[in-house]
């Protein structure tokens, strides 16, 4: 499998990040702008920040939960050559579950919705780590 087919949906996971770091970003800035919040009530680190703002927060901080066990196997499927047409197809319902997760979480925050989506995602990720093991346990290609 070329390299740029099993890093294509680790290279969407990380713009997720990205675009929810900006989105973060200018929604904080927004509330100290319209002085929903000021800088005294957030300077160590205290949630005061409008719930919009920290729903956004939330769903960035998120992304350095569940996704980082993604990475790593990520890494080390492409160092053990493990990273086949399944372990793509797998990756790529695994970020897929990632964005429509973000998307509840800056959304309508809908819990259940949001839950189910997580759910979704933990289910892959511990099916391709479970793969992942198995294969290299029995020394698999």
């Amino acid at each position: 499998m070329q390299i740029q087919f099993i890093l294509a949906p680790l290279f969407v996971q990380v713009a997720l990040t990205f675009v929810l770091l900006f989105a973060m970003a200018f929604s904080r800035f927004g509330a100290l702008k319209r002085r929903d919040t000021t800088v005294a009530d957030i300077a160590l680190g205290q949630p005061n920040w409008p719930a919009r703002a920290l729903q956004i927060s939330n769903c960035y901080n998120n992304q350095f939960q569940l996704p980082m066990l993604f990475y790593v196997l990520t890494i080390l499927a492409i160092i053990t050559r493990h990273a086949d047409f399944l372990f793509v197809v797998m990756a790529w319902l695994f970020v897929l579950s990632r964005l429509v997760h973000a998307y509840v979480h800056t959304g309508s925050n809908y819990l259940r919705h949001r839950f189910n989506a997580f759910a979704a995602g933990l289910v892959i990720l511990m099916v391709m780590w479970a793969i992942f093991a198995v294969r290299i346990s029995l020394g698999l290609p």
